[in-house]
């Protein structure tokens, strides 16, 4: 089997492709690498350029007629940056994706899994848990990116120029256990890897927002190792056909999550255990865009993709230090 990966030289694009190879699925990565990493595309089938360019889509399906399906993870990520520059989040990931759906169904490419996410949601009252029905409402302009083309995807495959399975991931985090790959960013912006720069920098580790609705007043996450959630990838391409006849639909919509919530203070007390040293933090307003967040209250996944979490969160803050560790010999100088 052979798959075409967007954004396979990001965090969790590359991790795929490397959990695709494990299993003899050979990735086909199409990246235009404002945040990947070339050198994550290292003995990999590999486009430089953007989703949006018909004549370099083309040629990777002329170059591949193979490909069974395709991942589309390439997408800007950054919730303050998107409140920031909504334009550019709404171009980048909502106009061309659109045109990236076209060039698709012109390649006569018709499976499709979208990295969609649990961003989307609105938290349900005081038990923050969300299940694939639970009532949308995007709290960012990169939520509304998200959901915008998770609608467009099950439009467009209602009318039979698509089948499509959308991923809604809740919180990745850790890296590949077996460290070819992690997070390529110098200052990330999720709670781990800002933690990680604290903890080596000897700075102080800002906690945004403690008035939210939950046991302790952080907002609460639902962490997923990113190895986890490379293997719910290989289970949906595995399974691709059979949930859409299960679902009885050219679409479908499937939540990736642990099930467990987990604040961010409770994250920094994980931090602590694993290192073994305190983590100096700080308590602070929210930012803008913030939410409470919410965990997954669903199933359907383990029913439809036999997929559940192995990994838990301990193991996730070990591999990212890991991964931070190596960084720079596999990178260098991380830009």
């Amino acid at each position: 089997m052979k798959i075409l990966i967007t954004g396979g030289a990001g965090f969790i694009g590359s991790t795929i492709a490397s959990a695709c190879l494990d299993v003899g699925i050979t990735p086909v990565i199409l990246d235009n690498l404002s945040t990947g990493r070339r050198e994550f595309t290292k003995d990999r089938a590999f486009y430089e350029g953007d989703v949006a360019d018909a004549g370099l889509v083309d040629k990777v399906f002329s170059d591949h007629p193979d490909i069974y399906g395709v991942i589309h993870c390439a997408s800007l990520i950054v919730v303050p940056e998107s409140m920031t520059d909504p334009l550019r989040y709404y171009r980048e990931n909502v106009a061309k994706g659109i045109l990236f759906f076209e060039h698709l169904a012109r390649n006569d490419c018709q499976r499709l899994l979208f990295s969609s996410s649990a961003a989307i949601f609105q938290a349900d009252g005081e038990r923050l848990t969300v299940d694939e029905d639970s009532p949308l409402a995007p709290g960012s302009p990169y939520a509304q990116t998200k959901a915008m083309l998770e609608k467009v995807i099950a439009d467009v495959s209602a009318a039979g120029q698509l089948r499509s399975v959308s991923l809604r991931y809740f919180n990745p985090i850790g890296a590949d256990p077996r460290l070819r790959t992690g997070l390529q960013v110098l200052k990330p912006t999720h709670a781990l890897g800002a933690m990680i720069e604290c903890h080596h920098s000897n700075s102080t580790f800002t906690v945004t927002g403690t008035d939210f609705p939950t046991k302790d007043g952080s907002g609460i996450r639902d962490y997923v190792h990113v190895w986890d959630i490379a293997q719910a990838h290989i289970a949906a391409l595995r399974q691709f056909d059979s949930v859409l006849e299960t679902e009885a639909a050219n679409s479908s919509v499937i939540i990736l999550g642990s099930g467990k919530g987990t604040t961010v203070k409770d994250l920094v007390r994980i931090f602590e255990k694993v290192t073994g040293q305190p983590l100096t933090h700080a308590e602070v307003p929210r930012r803008p865009g913030d939410q409470a967040g919410a965990y997954s209250g669903s199933n359907k996944a383990a029913k439809l993709l036999g997929w559940r979490p192995m990994l838990t969160v301990e193991q996730a803050v070990q591999d990212s230090l890991a991964w931070h560790a190596k960084r720079a010999d596999i990178l260098g100088q991380v830009a």
